[in-house]
């Protein structure tokens, strides 16, 4: 029996802030959309370039942890599988979206090159969530079909220092 690999790689910039919301059980969901570019020269010397734009998921403590660090230009190592999911829009028409599961990050500017784009960082370490439900259970699996889009609920979104994937 042949043995399948699904594993997608990419290291790239993010083109805008990541979306965090919460499904209707609790767990946190992020959407980003990430631009790997390549450059080359053709045939006649001349520089060429070709940017692919991947979309992105992730789910539970690590949605949230890319909710809360993340920012557009933030440049991150992520690797998952690319997955397809069936949801119903509006109109009750079937619809099909093709992205990547993130199972890893790793945040590759320095903490100084992500505030230089704009992005706040924590001053200290962050509280830890109050309450039952403060993070969602682990595990990565999406929802067989659409996302819920549920409103988020008003968790403290403190992480430990510990648990964020700095590179470096």
């Amino acid at each position: 029996m042949a043995r399948d690999l699904n594993r997608h790689e990419c290291i790239g910039r993010l083109g805008q802030d990541p979306e965090l919301k919460y499904m209707a059980d609790g767990k946190a969901v992020v959407n980003i959309s990430v631009a790997c570019g390549e450059s080359w020269k053709d045939k006649h010397g001349q520089k060429q370039e070709k940017t692919e734009w991947i979309r992105y998921v992730a789910f539970d403590k690590l949605a949230e942890i890319m909710g809360q660090y993340l920012k557009k230009g933030s440049k991150v190592y992520l690797d998952g599988k690319l997955t397809t999911r069936k949801w119903t829009d509006q109109n009750g028409v079937e619809r099909y979206s093709t992205e990547i599961v993130a199972n890893n990050m790793q945040m590759l500017d320095s903490r100084g090159d992500n505030a230089s784009q704009g992005a706040q960082q924590p001053q200290g370490r962050p509280q830890q969530p109050q309450g039952q439900n403060a993070y969602p259970t682990q595990g990565h699996a999406p929802p067989q079909q659409g996302y819920p889009q549920q409103g988020a609920p008003q968790y403290d979104q403190g992480i430990p220092d510990d648990d964020i994937p700095f590179y470096g």
